[in-house]
């Protein structure tokens, strides 16, 4: 049986994503080479950034096409999340609203990946 234990985002500029994402999730970030990054999100799971400009083999693969789904247990939850973020200056496509993914919100990251909060009810 196959376990996923990271995935990749290609971007831009490493050290753009870097500050972004460390700042996100509030996690310390891992430079495992100057073109490639990771970070923690839970156990045995692995957000890693990739520089899009030094992949190998290429890849004609341009940022903004990923979703991160993200869920959390409540409504307090997912409102201090969203104050904190826009704090931060995070962009938002859409702000908390109720859909099928129930009520969620979606960030964008520098690259334009969507990030998805949403009540795991």
């Amino acid at each position: 049986m196959l376990t996923i234990n990271s995935f990749v985002l290609y971007v831009e500029d490493i050290h753009i994503s870097q500050v972004f994402y460390s700042k996100l999730f509030e996690r310390k970030v891992t430079l495992l080479s100057p073109t490639f990054a990771a970070i923690p999100l839970t156990e045995g799971l692995t957000l890693t950034l990739k520089q899009r400009d030094n992949l190998s083999p290429h890849s004609g693969i341009r940022g903004g096409g990923t979703e991160l789904s993200l869920s959390v247990p409540n409504r307090h939850t997912l409102e201090r999340i969203y104050k904190r973020w826009k704090d931060l200056g995070v962009e938002f496509v859409q702000p908390p609203a109720t859909s099928v993914y129930g009520l969620n919100f979606m960030a964008i990251d520098p690259d334009k990946h969507r990030i998805r909060v949403f009540i795991n009810e």
